[in-house]
């Protein structure tokens, strides 16, 4: 009895630290993916060119709940029937974030009905944000192709590398940021993929997308606060990988060496995207529960946000220096494809950590 005593306070204390939040930015209309934040506060969002309605793909978001294409509305203008330079225009945005340099790097996946064989303009835009200007443009094409779909990515300030995930085949993707060479390593291995005997759930149910089960491949990735890990995750299994960037950016070691040196930690959640706090904490979502979890440096795995159907499908993460980890909600498992109907606005949301 007393030993049950001790676990009941215990899963008190858990729940009791969880942490409320704060809505920074909602939309009703237009569904976001991508959340980030510059030093001096700015916060920037992005739109998937998924489904109708779609306006802008990379947006400021002011303080009066209202946004504006940025860097500007050339960059957010593109004819999806006309087509048009891939290489000036955004077609896809899956992901922005702000490195710890203060510069924007944004990852469009492109737009595969006007592909010109398997090039649908996927690429790695950096933007100067105190001159609110595009700086450089890396083509992932052909590294990626049309089977491909760039979705997250990691900046290593210090090495000067990028490290995108591949969802759609599994992969990870590498780019040289002062040459420009882009390669892809653990393609389509046991570590990339989802696990297909995972059966991803909400409400009890299993999540089909238009009758079919729902499988994205590697998605979410963070690098350690030291740069020495990097950590990712497919979205729809529940399983946890770490490897060495030493040895990613090692170019002498073959596939199944590299996959040798990948390391699982466990299983623990399913969750879109991931981030670091500067104490070593790595912060997930619980899509299938509708909570915010973090695991310690020790694996422990402690709450952050109780289950709360508010936090419709945390999607992306910021977490800035002073301590606000800021998170989107795109509420993909409320779209049609999933035979439901959505029931609240798009956010990003923030709450204070210790």
């Amino acid at each position: 009895m007393k030993n049950y005593i001790i676990l009941v306070l215990l899963a008190f204390a858990n729940f009791a630290n969880a942490q409320s939040f704060q809505t920074v930015f909602e939309d009703n209309t237009y569904q976001l993916t991508g959340v980030a934040v510059s030093k001096s506060g700015r916060v920037f969002t992005n739109y998937p060119r998924w489904h109708e309605p779609y306006r802008y793909a990379l947006v400021e978001v002011d303080k009066n709940n209202e946004v504006k294409p940025f860097p500007n509305a050339e960059w957010n203008t593109w004819d999806v029937i006309k087509g048009g330079d891939k290489n000036t225009h955004f077609l896809g945005v899956q992901a922005v974030v702000i490195d710890d340099k203060d510069v924007m790097w944004v990852v469009d996946a492109g737009y595969e009905k006007n592909a010109e064989g398997d090039n649908k303009g996927q690429k790695l835009v950096k933007i100067n944000l105190r001159k609110n200007q595009v700086e450089k443009v890396y083509s992932l094409y052909p590294t990626l192709g049309a089977k491909s779909y760039a979705n997250d990515i990691r900046i290593d300030t210090k090495k000067q590398v990028a490290y995108l995930t591949n969802s759609g085949e599994g992969g990870i993707v590498i780019v040289n940021l002062k040459t420009g060479n882009v390669r892809q390593v653990l393609l389509e291995t046991e570590v990339t993929k989802a696990d297909p005997n995972y059966i991803m759930q909400r409400n009890g149910k299993e999540l089909l997308s238009n009758g079919k089960p729902f499988i994205v491949h590697s998605d979410g990735i963070a690098l350690h606060p030291d740069g020495s890990f990097l950590y990712f995750k497919s979205l729809t299994d529940d399983k946890l990988y770490r490897v060495s960037t030493d040895v990613l950016n090692d170019k002498t070691l073959c596939k199944t060496q590299l996959l040798t040196q990948v390391e699982i930690l466990g299983a623990f959640t399913t969750t879109d995207g991931m981030a670091f706090d500067k104490k070593g904490n790595l912060y997930l979502g619980d899509l299938e529960q509708r909570k915010i979890i973090r695991l310690t440096p020790e694996l422990k795995t402690e709450i952050v946000l109780p289950n709360n159907e508010e936090l419709a499908w945390p999607d992306s993460y910021h977490i800035t220096k002073d301590g606000w980890l800021y998170i989107s909600l795109s509420r993909i498992d409320e779209e049609p494809r999933f035979g439901n109907q959505r029931k609240g606005p798009y956010k990003i949301i923030r709450t204070k950590i210790k």
